[in-house]
């Protein structure tokens, strides 16, 4: 199995909260439901966000797949991509140390 890292980025106009609807909140739900089901899966090693909401904001999604066909695929598939509310890179990633004690929220 190889590690991947894809980079999220929301599209420009997303940045400005006030351009949000109930279709991109409906986007980023089914968003987190995919992580949570290869979080599930053993897919998905960890994922996360920055804070800042400045275009410098990102989040990352590290995966842990047979090949980077796969990978790709995957990112393509992620609801968000899928629907055009955030473009990725995918960079191929090895997780080099981890701690497992911190718990999410």
């Amino acid at each position: 199995m190889k590690q991947f890292l894809y980079k999220l980025t929301l599209i420009p106009e997303l940045l400005e909260e006030s351009n949000w609807s109930d279709k991109e909140n409906n986007i980023v739900s089914e968003h987190f439901h995919a992580l949570q089901l290869l979080l599930k899966n053993d897919t998905l090693i960890m994922a996360g966000r920055t804070l800042n909401n400045d275009p410098s904001a990102f989040g990352i999604v590290v995966i842990r797949v047979p090949s980077e066909d796969e990978a790709q695929a995957l990112m393509n598939s992620d609801p968000a991509v899928r629907e055009g509310i955030m473009t990725a890179e995918l960079f191929p990633y090895s997780v080099a140390l981890y701690n497992n004690t911190f718990s999410t929220r």
